[in-house]
C-alpha cells in the first residue's frame, strides 16, 4: 500500500489493480451502463417483434432467450452494479471516510462481474442457445427442459451473487466502522442509510439465490429431485425459494434510489428533508416487510386461503412506510424555494411514476383480483414503473447530481432537460398502454398476440425506441461533460446542497479525508 499518498498509477494497471473507491465506483458505473445498453438492445428486439401481430423478425425460441436475458442483465448487470458504483463513490465522501473498509475485496468484487456476464452472454453461442426460461427461471423449465447452457447460467449466477455479497459486506463494514468523529447514525445522509439497510438485505437473500441454483444443478446433473414431481419433489418449492430471494431483491434495487431522491429533493427545494427519522424507520420497515410477502407472486399455485390472506395483508402493509416516504418527499418540496435543474426533474419524475407503480402493486396484492392480472402485461407495466421509473430514473438523477463533483465539470443543462422529457414521454408511451392490454388479457413473454391488442402494442414499441434514444442523449451528455464541460471551481456545486461530500474540492481529489473531518 506504498502509493497511498500519491496519485493513481498510470495506464491499464491503474484500473486492474486499483483499490481506490472512486476508481472502482467509476468502473462499476461504466460497466453497468454498458450492460444497460446490452439489456436495452434485447428489449428493442422484443418490442420490434411485438410492433404488430404475427411473427415478424425472430423465432419464438429466440424471443424466449431475449426476454430471459433482458431481465437478468437489467437486474444483475445494469441496476445493481450501478447502485454499488454510486455507493463506492459517495459513501466514503458522505461519512468522511478515506476509502472503503475492505479495498482489496472491493477490487475483486468488481472484476469478477465482467467474467460472469461474459459467461451469460456466451451462452447465445452454445448448443441449444441461451437460457430460455424467463428471468425467474422456474423449474422444471430451467431443469428438466432447459438447454445445456443452463449449467453456465448457474455458474454465472453464483459469481454474480458472490460479487453482490462482497459489495454488501464492504458497504456495511464501511458504514459501521469508518464514520468521521461526530457522525452518529442519526446524522448519516439518507443515501448512506438506504444503502446500509440494502446491504443487510443483500447479505440475507443472496445465499438463498445460491441455494436455488445449487438445487437446480443437483437436479440437472446429480440425480436429485428437489423440483421434479416424478421423483417426489415439488416445482412449487422452487417458486418459494426463488421469491424468498426475489421479493427482497426488488427492494434491494429500489432502496438506494429512495436514498438518491432523498438527497436531491432537499437540495433543490432549499429545505431540510422533512421527517428524517421517519424516513429511516420507513426504510427499515420496508426492508423487514419485504421478507414476509414473497408468495404474493404465487397466488395462482393453489395456496390455502389463509396463506393468500396473510400474503395479501402483509403486502398491502408495505404501502404504509412507502406512503410515509412519498409524503415526506412532497412535504420537503412544499413551500420550498424550488428550482428545476435536471436532477430535480428526474427526482420529481421518480416520485410521480414510482407512486403510480406502487398503486398498481396494491392492485396486484389483492389475491382474488390477481387471478386476472397474473402473468399478464399488467404485471410487466407494474414492475417497469417501479424498476425503470424507480431505479433507472433515480440512477440518472444521481449521475446528473454528482457528476460535477466527480469530474469537476458541469453537464449541459439544456441537453439534460431534453433527455429528461424525451425519456419521460418515451417511458410512459411504452409502459402505460401495457396496463390496458394486460387487463384485457394479453399474456407476457409471448411473441405473438391477438388483433385487438395491435394498437396499444404499436404505441408501446414506438415509445420503447424513443426511450432507448434518450439513453444515447444521456451517454452523449455525460461523455461531453467529462471531455469538455465547463469547469466547476467551487466545492459546493449546487446552491442548497448540504453534507460532507460538498466540502471536498471539485473534481473530488484521488484521496480524500486522510485526516477525518469533524462533524458538528
Amino acid at each position: 500500500m506504498g502509493d497511498h499518498h500519491h496519485g493513481p498509477a498510470k495506464g491499464i494497471t491503474r484500473w486492474l489493480t486499483t483499490t481506490n473507491h472512486k476508481d472502482i465506483g467509476t468502473m462499476y458505473l461504466w460497466f453497468s451502463f454498458a450492460m444497460f445498453l446490452l439489456g436495452g438492445a434485447f428489449a428493442m428486439v422484443i418490442r420490434a417483434e411485438l410492433f404488430q401481430p404475427g411473427l415478424q423478425l425472430i423465432e419464438p425460441a429466440f424471443f424466449n432467450q431475449m426476454t430471459t436475458m433482458h431481465g437478468l442483465i437489467m437486474v444483475f448487470g445494469a441496476i445493481m452494479p450501478a447502485f454499488v458504483g454510486l455507493a463506492n463513490w459517495m459513501i466514503p465522501l458522505m461519512i468522511g471516510a478515506p476509502d472503503m473498509a475492505l479495498p482489496r475485496m472491493n477490487n475483486w468484487s468488481f472484476w469478477i462481474l465482467p467474467f460472469a456476464f461474459a459467461i451469460l452472454a456466451s451462452s447465445f453461442f452454445m448448443e441449444g442457445g441461451a437460457p430460455n426460461f424467463g428471468w425467474t427461471f422456474y423449474a422444471p423449465l430451467s431443469t428438466t427442459y432447459a438447454p445445456p447452457s443452463v449449467t453456465f447460467f448457474i455458474f454465472g449466477v453464483h459469481i454474480l451473487g458472490l460479487s453482490s455479497i462482497m459489495g454488501a459486506i464492504n458497504i456495511a463494514a464501511t458504514v459501521m466502522n469508518m464514520r468521521a468523529p461526530g457522525m452518529t447514525y442519526m446524522k448519516m445522509p439518507l443515501f448512506v442509510w438506504t444503502w446500509f439497510i440494502t446491504a443487510y438485505l443483500l447479505i440475507a437473500v443472496m445465499p438463498v439465490l445460491a441455494g436455488a441454483v445449487t438445487m437446480m444443478l443437483m437436479d440437472i446433473h446429480f440425480g436429485t429431485s428437489f423440483f421434479s414431481a416424478a421423483g417426489g419433489g415439488d416445482p412449487v418449492l422452487f417458486q418459494h425459494i426463488f421469491w424468498f430471494f426475489g421479493h427482497p431483491e426488488v427492494y434491494i434495487i429500489i432502496l438506494p434510489g429512495f436514498g438518491v431522491v432523498s438527497q436531491v429533493i432537499p437540495t433543490f427545494s432549499r429545505k431540510r428533508l422533512f421527517g428524517y427519522d421517519s424516513m429511516v424507520y420507513a426504510t427499515a420497515s420496508i426492508a423487514f416487510l419485504s421478507f414476509i410477502v414473497w408468495a404474493h407472486h404465487m397466488y395462482t399455485v393453489g395456496m390455502p386461503v389463509a396463506g393468500e390472506l396473510f400474503f395479501m395483508y402483509a403486502t398491502m402493509l408495505i404501502a404504509v412506510p412507502t406512503g410515509v416516504k412519498v409524503f415526506n418527499w412532497i412535504s420537503t418540496m412544499w413551500r420550498g424555494a424550488m428550482t428545476f435543474e435536471t436532477p430535480m426533474l428526474f427526482a420529481i419524475g421518480f416520485v410521480v411514476l414510482f407512486t403510480m407503480g406502487g398503486f398498481t402493486g396494491l392492485m396486484l396484492a389483492i389475491a382474488p383480483a390477481d387471478f386476472q392480472y397474473h402473468d399478464s402485461y399488467f404485471v410487466v407495466a407494474h414492475f417497469h414503473y417501479t424498476m425503470v421509473a424507480g431505479a433507472i430514473f433515480s440512477m440518472t438523477c444521481a449521475v446528473y447530481y454528482w457528476l460535477p463533483k466527480w469530474c469537476g465539470r458541469m453537464y449541459n443543462e439544456t441537453l439534460g432537460k431534453t433527455q429528461f422529457w424525451v425519456s419521460f414521454v418515451g417511458f410512459n408511451l411504452t409502459f402505460f398502454p401495457q396496463h390496458f392490454v394486460g387487463l384485457a388479457g394479453m399474456p407476457r413473454r409471448i411473441p405473438d398476440y391477438a388483433l385487438q391488442f395491435a394498437d396499444f402494442n404499436l404505441m408501446s414499441s414506438v415509445g420503447a425506441f424513443i426511450y432507448g434514444a434518450s439513453q444515447l442523449l444521456f451517454l452523449y451528455n455525460v461523455v461531453a461533460t467529462i471531455v469538455a464541460g465547463e469547469p466547476v471551481e467551487k466545492e459546493q456545486v449546487w446552491e442548497g446542497a448540504e453534507g460532507l461530500e460538498w466540502t471536498v474540492a471539485s473534481p473530488a481529489p484521488y484521496h480524500t479525508f486522510t485526516t477525518p473531518p469533524d462533524v458538528k
